[in-house]
Formats: C-alpha cells, structure tokens, sequence
C-alpha cells in the first residue's frame, strides 16, 4: 500500500480511546500504532488545540466525524498544507498557470485537470480518468520533444524537483512556450511512485526576453555603427559632492577616432588622460547626472583648439552617476560656417526658382525652411510647417512610416528617400517621392539636410493599374478573348450588312432612274389618252405600280443609308403622342396600345417623316407577331450607356440618348432569327405577306442617325426594340409642314437639265418641254458648266447629283452660282452618296427632289423656288424704282410711331424665310401700317392671342404648321380677321374660307396693297 496516499484518520471509541491508528495519522504525528491503541485521545491533544507529537505540538486541522458506535473518526490535515492549497489554488487562479498533473509512474498514466487537458486538446474526462503518457509527449514541439522526455528520465532515475521549459503546440496550431514544474514522490520502498506538477504558460515572458535581446542587439549595433563619438561615464565626486573627475565605462568605435584617446574603458579622464581638462564639462555632466536633464550645446575644448557638439543624457534615473555622451568634432564646422551660410543663401535662392517642392532641415531633422512652392501646394505658412509641423500635410496612414524613416536617417546621417501622400491646399492628396541628403563638413558632420518632394502621383496610378493588370491578367486575356470573339463577329455583321447596304444602295439609284423614265413616260402619255376611260385605268394602275416600287427603292435606301435625312430638333414624347391615334387605327381595336413618356425628356435630332416611319414599320410588326391580339406598349425617356455597354457593342458611342422602346407580348423570335432580323429581304411572315424590308429600314434610319438599335425577345415572351437616339442640346423645333403640291401650270423660263442617263434625260425634257418651259441639256457636270460658262440665259439648273467623270454636280452648282448670282439649283437623285448629304443629313440650304417624282411635284418645286428667288429680289427692286402707287401719290412713307396714315392696320406676317418676312415687313410699314412679325405659326398664335390685330399675311409653308390650318385657328380667336396667303402655289388651301384672298409670290407692293384692300 501507498502510505504516502494513506489519509491520516485516528479512530475513538465512545469514552475517547483511541482504537484505530492509520499510516497518515502515523506519518504527521511520527507515533505507532502500538505506541497509542488504547491511550486518552487527551494525551495527543491538548487544550491550545494543538496536537501532540513525537517531537512535539503539532499544528494540523481536524475534521470529528461521529460514528454508530457512539465513537468518532479524526480526519487530520497540516494547517500548512492547507494555507499552501489555498494559496495555490488562488494562483492558479490567477497567474498564468495551464493545469496541474499526477503522473502515476507504476500504472505509466497521467492524471491532469480540465485546463491542462484542453492546453493538450485531450478529452478532459479521459484525461481526470488517466491517459497514456505519451497522449502529452506527442504534443510537445518536435525540437524539444527529447530534450523533455531525458529531463523526466533523469528526475525519475535521480529523484527530487524537476523543471523544464519546452515549446507546444495548441490545438489550434500555434506555438506556445511553457514551463513544467514537479517533483516526484517514492513509495515506502524508495522506488518512483507518482510525479505531480503544474504547468506555466511562460509564452508572453519569452516573447518579451527574445525581443529585449533583440533590441539589444539592435541598440548595441546602433552604439557600434554611430559615425559621432559616443561614451558612457561614471562620475566621481569629491567630499564635498562635486563633480571632481569621470570614468569611461564604455565607448564605441568612433570614440577613438574622435578624442584620440585609445583604451579608454576604465580610464579617469582627470587622473588618467588629461589633468588640465576643463572644469565646465564635469560641471555639465555632474548636472546631468543629478537633475535627468540632458542637454545639447556645442562646447570649445580649450586644451585641445577645438569645438565639439556634445549631447548629454542620463541613462539611468535622475541621481545616479551614469551619463551617456554623444559627441561630435565641429572645429571644420564652425570655421566654415559662415561660408556655409553664404552657400544657404544662393541654395535657397536657386531653390525658389525650382518647380519641385525644396525644404531644409536642421541636422536633428527640425524643418526650418521651405521653398514657396510647398507654401503655395499646401495652403499651409511657413510656420506652421517648420520644426515637426511637416506631419500636419502627411497622409495619416503614411505618417508613422515617414517619420520612422526620417528619424532613422536623421541618426545615421544616411540619405532618406521614401514615398508618402501630400495633402493640396484644396484637402486631396497626392503621392510624392521624398527625398533628403545631408550636408556635411568635411569631416563628415552634418550641418544641414536639404530636401525634395517630386509629385509621382501618376506614376502611382500607372503602377496601381499595373499591378491591378497583372494580377488579373489571366482573366482580362480570357475576358479580352471574348471581347475579340465577340467584337469579330460583331465586325463580320457589320461588314455584311454594309455589303448589303451598299448593294442595295446602289440598286435603289439605278431603279429609281428606271422608275422615273416609267413615271414620266406614263405622265406624257396620261395627256394623249385623256378622255379614253379604259387607257386612263390602265395609265393610272401603271403609275400605281410606280409608287410601290418608289416605295420600295426607298426602303432600301434607308437600310443601305444613302436617304437624304432633313433632320430636326423634336421632343419624341410629344412626337409619339401626336401619332397616337395614327397608331392605334393602324393595329387595329383588338390591340391594346399604350404610350408611356418619361417627365423631363431631352431633345434629339432626327427626321420627323422618318420616325413616324419607323414607329409605323414596328407597330405593325407587333401586330402580326401578335395575330392581331395583344398589347402594344411604347415608352420614350431618357437612357446614358456608359462604357461597360459601349465596349460590348462596337456600334455605338458612349453619352446620352433618347430611348424609344416599342414592346409587344408577341411569338417572340429564336436566337437564329434575331441574329438575321436587319437583314432586307428576310422575313418570318408567310410569302405574300412582307417585303422583309420594315427591319432593315428601320436600322438603317437608325445608324444613319448616329444611334444605336437593339432587340429583345424570346419564343413565346414577346419582342422589345428599343431605339436609342442621340441627345441634341438646342431648343425644340417642331417638323417643317411640306408645301401642297397643286395642279403643274408650267412655265416660260430657261432650264437647264444635266443628266447622264438618257433614257431619264429624255423623259425630263419633254415633260419640262410640255410645261412649257425652254429646256437646255448637257450629260454630264463639266458640259453643264460649258453651257453656264456660254452666257446663255438659264434660270434654273436641274442636276443629278451622280455624275460621271471629274467634276462632280456639287462642285459645278457652286461654280455656276458663282459666275450667274440668283441661279436656281435644283438637284435629283435615286440616292445620294455624300456629295450633299452628310453624317446621313442634307447640306442646308440644298434643294433636292428625291427620284421618282411626278410631273406635279417638278413643276411644284420649280414654281416654288423660282417665286422665292423672284421675292427675295423684289426690295432691291423698290430701292431703284418706287412702286406706281408711290409715283402718284408722291406721299413719303410713314412709320406706325410717328403719324399713322388714315386706314392704318395692324397686321401679323408670318413668313419662315427671314429675308423675305424682314422686306415684306418694310413694304408694309412704309404704307403705314403696323407689323406684328412672326416666323412660326406658334409665334403668331401667341400674337393673335394677347395683342389687337385686323389681318393675318401668312406663307404656307411653315416650320410647324400648315399656313391653311393657322388660317383657321387665327379664324376662331378672331372671326373678323382679314386672312392673305402669300404663296408660290397656284390656289388658296383646301378648307380655307372663300373671303381669304392668295398673294401670288413673288409680288409687287401694288399686288400687296391690293390684297390688303380685298380684306378690309
């Protein structure tokens, strides 16, 4: 039996006799068995309380525990054992104590608590119960392991105390440094019975002690590598307390160097080295030494002729005799210092004229002067920025850095480069490469640093992007792949439907000179069979014929982008919703259109025509993708694609457009179908059903528009195309009305025809001829000049824009403009290339009639260009001749503000074309009237609205209105309203009242004054 694990425990019968001694009571009293059985328990207890041993009073702790005899049981305890319990358990506690163990050495099991189990990641019920040793041995760290396991041998085989420090590993992978200690315990027969212990967690001591010794090492690398003088002495005080002499305790390398002094560790500096040392530096030290104050002078060393810079610091604390001394020989310094300050001088006036930020610094690193380049990128004075105040426009994140650079370079006198962000005087920062060097004498001490900020801030972002590229280079190459991939295909699309584009162009051109020698043709032909019903039908069907293919040759056109464009500056909301009943007549009641519009739409630039057009074209695609059943939503509003679309889209630019979507809940397309949806000619419709060609028009309106198209669909879920226009900044301008075409009365005038087509120069003249006009003709531009150049008299140049050979139409109009001022220029083409279209817009201020035309709308255009030439000269007219009216009455012309004329009006005039409205207007005031201007039917809405007026002179042809529908508007805000139409057509409008009168451009002052008497 273990009597080293025997409780002591003595047993009393019921009159206090001792019956029972255990090997526990035997071991803290040292009395036998048979020395007490049968004794008074008075004899081992007294009446202090203590018990009473072999060799005296014992104090323990006794615990009486009745028994059922009418005895009791004495559980004994050392008192001492007791405190030290509790004191243990108290530090364990507290300290930093892992567990404790029982390592039961016979049974080779280790019993341990709970914190000592989890240290080792071991099951702490197990670990209560006795596990293996070597469950513990294998979380001890690989280097120590042995080391550990010899130490245990050897307390075993020795006995006594044991302690180990040894490193282990945490469940979770870390390291810990640790220190066991125990003590092991032998049975009564001397052999190793158990080996209890605690264990320490010491990681935090030696954490602390390697990193004390490696700032040793540092301090010590420092002390040896310092280019200054440096030392540390004992002071010696005489009786009295004064300093009287000091001892070199230790020196660095450079000490020698400095004082000249060799061995000097252990020398008195009085005694030893110099007797007639100065008593000022002993008085210095001394004061040092007791106050903890250090100092830093410059002091002459009379002795030895020289100047040194010495700084002075107490090492230990105030009172003590230690001081430590960094010195330096400035004699070269100061003999050159006022050179020094000279050179500073013209540095600093060099360094003013630098676009680099420049700043000196003291050579304890003290900022003391600044270039104004600094002050003025910082916003900060000088002053506030010298000493340490430069911390102030440094990054906070890059600041702690910075400095530690600087004072590193400050104390070793080595160059300081780093980079670190400087705040401008508006709060941003920018990177900066900062660089200093010092200024030495010559024996090396540094007077003074002189330093530069150099802005790196793009170079930065250069490097950031850099960095950024690399690290994601392998996903940009496959994500750049793509792009190609997707950018190629793009591009093959493009380059067919350009191809296509191109052929269909030209297509269009030569069908439409076919169409037009058809039409023509057709038109002569109508005259010699009129009154011949049946030939008439069948003239009128052919002419039917004309306009599909008219209709057709200009859908290819659109998707070929060679249609002259007239754009203007329209708000697409109000566009759509004006066309709303247009488009709902057009699907049909049975489909449900809506038309939504964004508040605050922009403006963008496009041809009216073409965009009813285009919203006409979709619309009825919904439908039939519908079957004549379904909703039918088209939105407009705002839309920005920014550069994460554009770059997957080769097409379009990045910036702001007009978004038009038109969205039905349709069949939807296929992949393969959407991919072949532009394409002229292809179609989902039934044979019969569709030219194939609605699409393709559509896109080609679009890009030649300078926009962007895109669809959306999906079988089954509907189709979306959306239209994105460009944004156009200027004022709204609503689609000028197209003059009405009335019945061709024909003309005497002179007209030259320039056409190289034959068969259409053939047709033109005899058409021109029927009309009654003198026709001229040449094949091609250069001979078009030839008969210009001739001084024949022409009136008008009717031109194809194509032309064979050099000189092309274009060139030959400004030409012959040139040499015959007022020539009317009148141009024709199947489609126009880009003599007088561009960027898909006609040039301003070309007329140009479109092939095929009609007999109606040549002489239309032709009357009507020939009136406003005719109108535009007519006040230059008045100036050499006055009219007759003029000539007899002999009256001078007087102005509405000084004295009106008897029967003076007030008239609003309303004529687009400013020249012709500004002479008009003169004409009328000189018969004394008072003229409102206007140059839109809008204007003189708001006129007749709010100002007092008796007549309304109006140009049909207006910007936003029809001049008839005006008529009648201005007709309802003022029923007795005098109403003229001054007009190159032959009629007054249809609808207008049977009192307006027409003013027949151009027109006389007489033929005007008569109008206006014809109204009154």
């Amino acid at each position: 039996m273990d009597t080293s694990l025997s409780a002591p425990l003595i047993f009393l019968d019921q009159d206090d006799l001792v019956t029972g001694w255990s090997e526990g009571a035997k071991r803290l009293l040292g009395w036998d068995a048979s020395r007490v059985i049968g004794e008074s328990f008075s004899e081992i207890y007294d009446e202090r309380g203590f018990f009473i041993g072999a060799d005296g009073p014992v104090d323990l702790d006794s615990v009486s525990v009745p028994t059922p005899d009418q005895g009791r049981v004495i559980a004994l305890r050392n008192a001492r054992t007791t405190h030290l319990l509790e004191r243990l358990d108290l530090t364990m506690t507290n300290a930093d104590v892992i567990g404790a163990w029982n390592w039961d050495v016979a049974g080779e099991l280790i019993f341990t608590d709970s914190r000592f189990a989890s240290t080792f990641g071991v099951d702490a019920d197990k670990a209560e119960h006795g596990l293996p040793l070597q469950e513990f041995i294998d979380r001890i760290h690989h280097g120590d392991r042995a080391r550990v396991a010899a130490e245990m041998v050897r307390t075993i085989e020795s006995g006594g105390a044991y302690a180990a420090e040894y490193r282990m590993l945490s469940p979770g992978g870390d390291v810990r440094h640790v220190l066991a200690q125990g003590k092991l315990v032998e049975a009564e027969d001397g052999k190793p019975a158990r080996f209890p212990g605690v264990l320490f967690d010491v990681t935090a001591r030696r954490q602390a002690e390697m990193e004390a010794e490696a700032q040793k090492e540092r301090f010590r690398t420092l002390f040896e590598n310092l280019e200054s003088g440096f030392c540390i002495i004992r002071m010696i005080w005489d009786e009295a307390g004064n300093p009287a002499d000091y001892e070199f305790v230790e020196v660095n390398k450079a000490f020698a160097r400095h004082t000249g002094i060799e061995d000097a560790v252990g020398k008195w500096m009085r005694r030893d080295v110099a007797t007639d040392h100065e008593q000022y530096w002993f008085d210095l030290y001394g004061k040092v030494a007791r106050s903890g104050e250090p100092v830093n002078i410059e002091y002459p060393a009379e002795a030895l002729h020289r100047w040194f810079q010495v700084q002075a610091f107490s090492i230990d604390s105030p009172g003590s005799d230690s001081v430590a001394v960094l010195f330096s020989d400035i004699t070269v310094s100061k003999r050159a210092e006022m050179v020094l300050k000279a050179s500073e001088e013209e540095l600093r006036t060099l360094a003013q004229s630098m676009l680099n930020h420049v700043w000196t610094a003291t050579p304890d690193g003290m900022i003391d002067w600044l270039n104004d380049q600094v002050v003025a990128f910082s916003g900060e004075s000088r002053e506030k920025l010298y000493g340490n105040g430069w911390s102030a426009i440094v990054h906070p994140e890059d600041f702690p850095g910075a400095a530690a650079a600087w004072a590193e370079s400050v104390a070793t006198g080595e160059t300081y480069q780093t980079e670190f962000r400087i705040r401008r005087h508006d709060g941003a920062y920018r990177w900066h490469v900062v660089r200093a060097t010092p200024v030495k004498t010559g024996e090396g001490v540094i007077r003074r640093w002189v330093g530069t900020n150099t802005d790196i801030e793009h170079a930065k972002l250069n490097e950031a992007a850099l960095t950024e590229l690399n690290a994601t280079l392998e996903d940009r190459i496959a994500e750049r792949t793509e792009q190609l991939l997707q950018s190629e295909k793009a591009l093959q699309q493009s380059q067919k439907m350009e191809t296509i584009g191109k052929l269909t162009g030209g297509i269009a051109h030569d069908f439409n000179n076919l169409l037009q020698v058809v039409s023509g043709n057709l038109q002569l032909l109508a005259k010699d069979v009129d009154g011949n019903e049946r030939a008439e039908a069948r003239v009128a069907n052919a002419l039917a014929g004309v306009k599909r293919g008219a209709k057709l040759a200009s859908q290819l056109l659109a998707f070929g982008r060679r249609q002259p464009l007239e754009p203007k500056v329209i708000n697409v909301g109000r566009f759509v919703s004006g066309m709303e009943d247009l488009l709902r007549r057009s699907v049909g009641e049975t489909v449900d259109c809506e038309i939504i519009v964004s508040e605050g739409l922009w403006n963008t630039s496009a041809d009216p025509t073409q965009v009813e057009t285009t919203l006409l074209n979709l619309a009825i695609n919904a439908r039939d993708a519908m079957d004549g059943a379904g909703k039918l939503t088209i939105e407009a509003g705002n839309a920005r694609l920014d550069d994460s679309y554009t770059d997957l889209h080769d097409d379009v630019s990045s910036g702001d457009y007009v978004l038009i979507a038109v969205s039905d809940t349709g069949s939807g397309m296929d992949k393969s179908t959407l991919e072949r949806a532009f394409e002229p000619f292809y179609s989902t419709k039934p044979e019969g059903k569709g030219t194939g060609l609605g699409l393709s028009m559509v896109y080609g309106f679009v890009k030649q528009s300078g926009g962007h198209i895109k669809i959306y669909s999906e079988p089954g879920h509907g189709t979306t195309v959306k239209l994105y226009l460009p944004r156009s900044l200027d004022e709204e301008h609503l689609e000028a009305q197209p003059v009405t075409v009335g019945p061709a009365t024909g003309g005497s005038e002179t007209i030259l025809v320039v056409e190289d087509d034959d068969d259409v120069r053939a047709t033109v003249v005899a058409t021109l001829s029927d009309l009654g006009y003198r026709v001229l003709t040449a094949r091609d531009a250069q001979s078009g000049l030839a008969v210009i150049e001739s001084g024949i008299n022409v009136d008008v140049l009717f031109t194809d824009v194509v032309m064979p050979g050099t000189l092309k139409s274009p060139e030959m109009a400004k030409i012959a403009q040139a040499l015959k001022p007022g020539l009317v220029v009148l141009f024709t083409s199947g489609y126009t290339e880009n003599s007088i279209v561009h960027g898909g817009k006609l040039d301003p201020g070309v007329e140009l009639l479109s092939k095929p035309y009609t007999r109606e709308a040549l002489d239309g255009r032709i009357r009507h260009l020939l009136a406003n030439r005719k109108q535009r000269a007519a006040p230059a007219a008045r100036q050499i001749q006055p009219s007759a009216a003029a000539q007899q009455d002999h009256v001078p012309p007087i102005t509405p503000a000084a004295s009106p004329a008897q029967g003076a009006l007030t008239i609003i005039l309303v004529e687009d074309e400013a020249l012709i409205r500004i002479n008009t207007a003169d004409i009328l005031a000189d018969m004394g009237h008072t003229v409102i201007e206007a140059g839109t039917a809008a204007e003189a809405l708001e006129a007749a609205g709010t100002q007092e007026f008796d007549i309304l002179v109006t140009d049909l042809g207006l910007p936003d209105m029809k001049g008839g529908e005006l008529a009648r508007q201005v007709r309802l805000l003022k029923p007795d309203a005098g109403i003229i139409f001054a007009t190159g057509q032959n009629e007054i409008p249809d609808g207008a009242d049977s009192n307006s009168v027409l003013l027949k451009k151009p027109y006389t002052d007489d033929a005007l004054r008569q109008a206006l008497d014809q109204v009154r």
